[in-house]
């Protein structure tokens, strides 16, 4: 048991026995509180190691025998694969097998346990996480796709009804209308007919007043006008109208009505896949220099500098406040000299998997890609302005950009031109990232996505899948001014480097987001991009010195 701990204790701080602890120095095997770790940082003489407490590690030992127990297994049987002790050595079961120490045998286990567990917590198991909340959101989704295909379809049903309305409505007045004609000249004739028949019946009243009258001068008066009447007036003859409705046809009807595309579910492959234990397995390891080392000191000639990434291990491309892009051999020597485009001033460069150089150009809104010294545009903006970019061991582009109201931040994935992932709130909703446009980005070995945010002072990183890590805000030991996080970058160890401008140094973390050690010498000033090279040597761009410094740091 842990001499400092008691049922009613704490743990207990090595240095200062007073203060809870909360670190573990690996090589001097001590505990530490918060307030010491940094004056146990400041002894220089040696390369110390601080994790947290919860992650310091165990001090392994050998096993006892079971067939032996006074015995410890020191050896391990390679051909039975187990560890055996002296005495079982000696005896028939063991005779002939090729032995080895049996706590370089469980190291060895050990890693690839180790390498399993790294690979389930940190892509695997995020990768289906991942997966599950992508189908969440395709059910939560899938319920408004429907209402909006029912209303869609019923939309066009009632533009049908309404078109029908008319039709039906414009008949129906066609048919009052002739009704009001018909009934009119039924009506013009009856009127003429009755005149007529009241003229007829006057005659046949005068006529007969005369007969009986027997009266000469009225009889010599009579005009006869049985000729007029006997020529009866035109018959009106009136061709009833009709409706003649037509066949419906319904399979017409559906034609024209529209039709519903077959839903089709297929299965393809994610937009990316996690690695192998293989393509991650771990480099040899490279302890840190305890004085990092300036190497070379190459003058670019740009006003501001920007940007610094590898081509190779001779030579680098930079950019700065004009509309060009310049090529450096470790030397130098200024081999090659690009116009951006549009002519505009440029935010940032990468180097893709295949050698081509990428720039962002956030007035054009575009990401555009150098090939053969040809310039052509990758990806084009809607509504966004892409300011830093870098390309990702699967030959992806991970992309900041910032909405153009300057309100919001996202990191985009893309796969050529296709977009493939948004990376731009917590698992709660909230904004992973600051409004600011300043925003350098790394991909880490480990496929973690490291965000230097400027706007938040602060390394934000979150895994494959788009989940937060941690956020990293600065060393609690440092007492200037506080954390001013601009370039990143991330070594063969899975450490991640990132420039603190006005603190005019770089900050080494793990990949877990310890603080490691700061590069603080080689006269840095004002450190703004950040690169390494495949042999993990730094490159740093200083801001306004327009100087790019070569350092040894591993």
């Amino acid at each position: 048991m842990d001499p400092h701990y008691s049922a009613q204790d704490i743990l207990l701080c090595d240095l200062c026995q007073t203060a809870g602890l909360q670190s573990h120095c690996e090589l001097c095997q001590i505990n530490l509180c918060k307030a010491c770790v940094g004056e146990h940082l400041s002894d220089s003489s040696k390369r110390h190691n601080v994790v947290p407490y919860k992650h310091r590690k165990s001090t392994p030992h050998y096993p006892k025998c079971p067939n032996h127990t006074q015995k410890h297994c020191e050896l391990y049987s390679e051909k039975c694969d187990i560890p055996v002790c002296s005495t079982c050595i000696s005896s028939d079961k063991h005779h002939g097998h090729k032995f080895t120490d049996a706590l370089q045998k469980l190291g060895s286990k050990t890693k690839g346990l180790e390498n399993d567990l790294q690979e389930l917590e940190k892509r695997i198991y995020p990768a289906y996480e991942e997966i599950s909340l992508d189908l969440n959101s395709e059910k939560l989704n899938l319920e408004k796709h429907y209402e909006n295909l029912t209303s869609a379809v019923t939309k066009h049903g009632e533009d049908w009804h309404r078109e029908i309305n008319v039709i039906v409505n414009k008949q129906k007045s066609e048919i009052d209308e002739m009704k009001t004609k018909h009934l009119a000249a039924l009506n013009k004739q009856e009127n003429e007919i009755k005149q007529i028949t009241s003229e007829v019946k006057q005659c046949i009243v005068d006529l007969k007043k005369i007969l009986d009258s027997n009266n000469v001068s009225l009889t010599s008066a009579y005009k006869s006008r049985n000729a007029e009447f006997r020529s009866l007036p035109p018959q009106v003859n009136v061709s009833l109208p009709s409706f003649s409705p037509h066949q419906i046809n319904t399979e017409q009807l559906h034609q024209m009505f529209g039709s519903l595309s077959a839903l089709s579910i297929t299965t393809e492959e994610h937009g990316y896949t996690t690695e192998t234990p293989e393509a991650i397995s771990c480099p040899p390891v490279k302890p840190l220099l305890d004085e990092p080392e300036l190497n070379t000191t190459i003058n670019t000639g740009y006003g501001l500098l920007y940007s610094v990434t590898s081509l190779s291990d001779e030579e680098i491309w930079t950019c700065g406040n004009d509309k060009t892009l310049k090529l450096y051999n470790i030397k130098g020597k200024l081999l090659k000299s690009i116009q951006t485009k549009s002519g505009n001033e440029l935010s940032d460069i990468a180097v893709t998997k295949n050698g081509n150089l990428l720039y962002t150009d956030p007035d054009t809104r575009t990401v555009n890609m150098v090939k053969n010294e040809q310039i052509q545009e990758v990806i084009r903006l809607q509504g966004w302005k892409p300011f830093y970019v870098c390309s990702t061991s699967s030959g992806d582009l991970l992309v900041t950009m910032l909405s153009d109201d300057y309100n919001q931040t996202k990191v985009v994935r893309y796969s050529g031109s296709t977009k493939k992932q948004t990376i731009q709130f917590d698992s709660e909703g909230k904004p992973l990232y600051s409004s600011n446009y300043l925003k350098y980005i790394s991909e880490n070995r480990n496929l973690d996505i490291c965000v230097a945010d400027n706007g938040a002072s602060a390394v934000v990183v979150v895994n494959q899948a788009g989940k937060l890590r941690f956020r990293y805000t600065g060393h609690p030991s440092t007492n200037k001014i506080s954390f001013d996080p601009v370039g990143i970058t991330t070594d063969s160890q899975s450490q991640i480097l990132t420039a603190d401008f006005n603190n005019h140094r770089i900050n080494i973390l793990d990949q877990d987001g310890q603080f490691l050690r700061y590069i603080d010498n080689c006269d840095l000033w004002r450190p703004y991009g950040l690169c390494v090279d495949t042999r993990d040597n730094l490159f740093v761009a200083q801001w306004d010195s327009g100087k790019v410094k070569k350092i040894k740091y591993m």
